[in-house]
């Protein structure tokens, strides 16, 4: 009964926000099922992530640093957000609830914060409004160090595990006097950290009690995480990170592994050169599970385990802004049988993915007049 409310009033809500003409109401052709594809919100600037609400709304963020809430309308921004420096690829980012939410209505949200030396990734939460106008008792609890002068590769996605660990992936900031620190343990650049909800350090952490390397690390030797997830079958995180000229990975994380950057990378320099030592592989740095040249640029992911596309439960889902496409991967315990690229045609920058409660899978694109799209199955 809960899931049919759900269906009926996100069903509403794509009809009330589609008037008086859909921007994309299209259908295709898929290896499996006839999908519909309908534009249920427009006019964001740069939508950066999407969450859903207990009720089926949506929380989404726009990279200027904008938090609007989408159920009948696009609210105005919502007030409390944390000042972010919104320049180059920074800004308000990633928006996660609490894995307690119905009784705490906790949101997190990852952003670009500036300091002194420059700007870093840094996360706050605060408690979400009755109302859904405002953010209370806003506090900071983490943030990326060191703060470097760099407008990219700031990450990154907030995921919480079945423990209600919260994970963060981090960029290595990109410039090339940065790289290095990715393979360093007294720097945050180019991790994947693991935090308690309130920002404290598990005591399970790999390195917590490793001298000159921070507490939080999780994982090391990472590009730009833009994609990250739980593994419903295993409970473990996997990620994908955005390679340089060619070389995007999938990545499944283990506690304390080095995933090999600048080391190891399929890809080279964007203007032709060599990354290092050209190396593919390395002894000691964990290979990737599948790798894209050219590139995806991966940006947001699900595991579907909706009951709307029965023959996609279990597939993983990965935003496309290179390749214009929500890629559909087909996962075969720890390894990937299969790849199909979806909605191509419509040419859209594809930043996050999620599920609904309706079990429709919804994307947001990454454009000025930014949109959140539903697919649906066909008869849907």
């Amino acid at each position: 009964m809960r899931h049919q409310i759900l269906r009926s009033s996100l069903a509403a809500i794509a009809a009330s926000l589609a008037l008086p003409a859909l921007a994309v109401d299209e259908t295709f052709e898929t290896e499996g099922p006839t999908i519909r594809v309908q534009t249920v919100a427009d006019g964001l600037s740069h939508p950066w992530a999407l969450a859903f609400l207990p009720d089926g709304s949506m929380l989404v963020t726009e990279r200027r640093g904008n938090l609007r809430h989408v159920g009948e309308k696009v609210s105005e921004p919502i007030a409390g957000v944390p000042k972010v420096d919104a320049r180059g690829q920074g800004g308000l980012l990633d928006v996660a609830l609490d894995p307690r939410f119905e009784e705490n209505r906790l949101v997190y949200l990852s952003f670009a914060e500036a300091g002194e030396g420059g700007n870093s990734t840094a996360v706050a939460r605060g408690i979400l409004s009755e109302d859904l106008t405002r953010l209370d008792n806003v506090e900071v609890i983490f943030s990326q160090k060191p703060k470097v002068q760099s407008q990219q590769h700031f990450g990154s996605r907030l995921v919480f595990d079945n423990d209600g660990y919260l994970f963060i992936t981090l960029g290595e900031r990109s410039q090339a006097r940065f790289r290095e620190q990715a393979q360093q343990l007294n720097s945050h650049l180019g991790k994947i950290v693991r935090i308690h909800p309130d920002g404290a350090v598990p005591d399970d952490n790999p390195f917590v009690n490793q001298a000159d390397a921070l507490p939080e690390i999780w994982s090391y030797g990472h590009r730009n995480v833009q994609a990250a997830a739980i593994n419903p079958e295993s409970g473990v995180l996997w990620e994908i990170e955005h390679g340089p000229r060619g070389g995007d990975e999938l990545n499944i994380v283990q506690p304390g592994a080095n995933y090999g950057w600048p080391i190891v990378t399929l890809g080279i320099n964007y203007d032709g050169t060599t990354i290092g030592e050209g190396v593919e592989h390395m002894d000691g740095m964990i290979d990737a599970i599948r790798t894209w040249t050219p590139v995806i640029a991966p940006s947001g992911m699900i595991f579907y385990q909706g009951e709307a596309f029965p023959e996609w439960k279990g597939n993983l889902f990965v935003g496309g802004l290179a390749s214009t496409a929500l890629v559909r991967l087909t996962v075969n315990g720890d390894s990937i049988s299969g790849e199909e690229r979806l909605l191509e045609s419509l040419g859209l920058r594809i930043r996050d993915v999620a599920e609904g409660p309706d079990g429709a899978i919804y994307v947001v694109t990454d454009e000025n007049n930014g949109e959140i799209l539903r697919i649906s199955p066909e008869e849907q």
